[in-house]
């Protein structure tokens, strides 16, 4: 029998990124620092203001907002879905989440085990 080998974007690290947009900077870093100290993401990285282009309400809108990177696992992202839902102050935040497939081992240990331990 000839054993396959799993492709290395096959394997799940149990790490996922979780992406949502905020109206402001301020905004963005009060929330990210409230999931953060209540264990639903290791870590959130807060970028540069981005320009989004999308419909609402059957119009095209712009508007300039930050975007925030969490780091979470498989098993927190349904608790931090609902807390974002609740903090953020649109109606619909966009909340999506793509898995990580691989990387540096120590790195999503890491982010594991910042999210399994409850808060001090």
């Amino acid at each position: 029998a000839v054993k396959r080998r799993s492709h290395p974007l096959r394997r799940m690290s149990g790490v996922v990124i979780a992406i949502s947009t905020f109206p402001d900077r301020g905004t963005a870093s009060r929330i990210a620092e409230q999931l953060v100290s209540e264990r639903l993401a290791a870590c959130a990285n807060i970028s540069a203001d981005v320009q989004s282009i999308y419909w609402w309400q059957g119009k095209l809108e712009q508007a300039g907002e930050t975007l925030v990177f969490f780091k979470t696992t498989q098993g927190r992202f349904a608790q931090l879905r609902e807390r974002l839902h609740v903090l953020h102050p649109y109606d619909v935040p966009e909340i999506i989440c793509t898995n990580v497939a691989d990387g540096l081992p120590a790195y999503l240990s890491w982010v594991r085990e910042s999210c399994e331990n409850p808060p001090p």
